[in-house]
């Protein structure tokens, strides 16, 4: 409805009449708002489709930009991304609860190293772990991952229906058996029971691996780790529902492959973990 003056007139009438500029606003009326960067949204909506719920608008622009050759600022994906109707919904409240494994000193304990110091100059230095829960219609699942500082990169993983010490040992022979030699990284956890078991500090002790704690019911000092998680349950896990636990397992295996090859990383300068580990070892 145009605007009108107390006396009847069309206020934009008049401004036309007089010579004035009419305000944005009426320029907005006139010409309706264009599709921002319509050449990129096919892109937009394929890299967005690489996981079942979606990434956010940073992860889009660094695929865009390494992939494509693509000139374009995040927020610019970010208002595309708002026009075609997609989100991911980066740390939307949901109802998870986080797994604990701690039950008091059971075990041999070790001092906080890592100091909540997360920076690392390259992959192999400083790694951390954790377990998460998944629930599901036929029972949880377990997923327990060595994560490495440097390189961003999850370099070992096991998923397990029960968080026993039999998955731990599978998870530290993959580790072992992909770990260079020469390297003696430092590998980070919470208190957990598994974590002071004499099969697992015998383990890495033999290995050369020096063993950080958090502190008790800090899960701040595990904050690396616990963002691996959060995007984990964000890009692949929240709303969805598997017919069983191998189903389940393939999937989140899929993901991890996904996260090490083709996700790519702020901190990374638009690298993959894969790309960077690369690079470092060429270095």
């Amino acid at each position: 409805m145009a605007a009108l003056r107390s006396d009847g007139h069309d206020l934009g009438h008049l401004l036309a009449c007089s010579g004035l500029a009419r305000s944005t606003y009426y320029y907005a009326l006139a010409h309706p708002a264009r599709p921002t960067r319509p050449e990129l949204r096919g892109a937009v909506a394929e890299i967005f489709s690489r996981t079942a719920n979606g990434c956010g608008h940073r992860q889009v622009a660094m695929c865009l930009r390494a992939e494509l050759g693509a000139r374009v600022a995040d927020k610019t994906v970010l208002k595309m991304m708002r026009e075609m109707g997609i989100r991911c919904g980066i740390r939307r409240e949901t109802d998870y609860h986080r797994y604990s494994s701690y039950k008091g000193a059971v075990g041999e304990t070790f001092e906080n190293v890592i100091g909540r110091d997360f920076s690392a100059d390259g992959p192999w230095q400083k790694m951390g772990t954790d377990v998460t829960e998944f629930k599901q219609p036929w029972g949880k699942a377990y997923f327990a991952p060595v994560y490495d500082f440097g390189s961003k990169e999850i370099v070992a993983w096991s998923t397990s229906a029960s968080p026993d010490m039999e998955q731990q040992e599978l998870l530290l022979d993959r580790l072992l058996e992909r770990m260079p030699e020469g390297a003696k990284p430092v590998l980070h956890s919470d208190m957990g029971w598994q974590y002071q078991h004499e099969r697992w500090t015998r383990r890495l002790r033999k290995a050369e691996v020096t063993q950080s704690m958090s502190r008790k019911g800090n899960c701040l000092d595990n904050g690396a780790t616990e963002q691996v998680f959060g995007h984990l349950k964000d890009e692949f896990f929240r709303g969805r529902s598997w017919p069983d636990f191998e189903s389940f397992k393939a999937d989140l295996d899929a993901y991890v492959i996904h996260w090490n090859t083709r996700r790519r990383q702020v901190k990374l300068n638009g690298l993959t973990p894969e790309e960077f580990r690369s690079q470092s070892r060429v270095a």
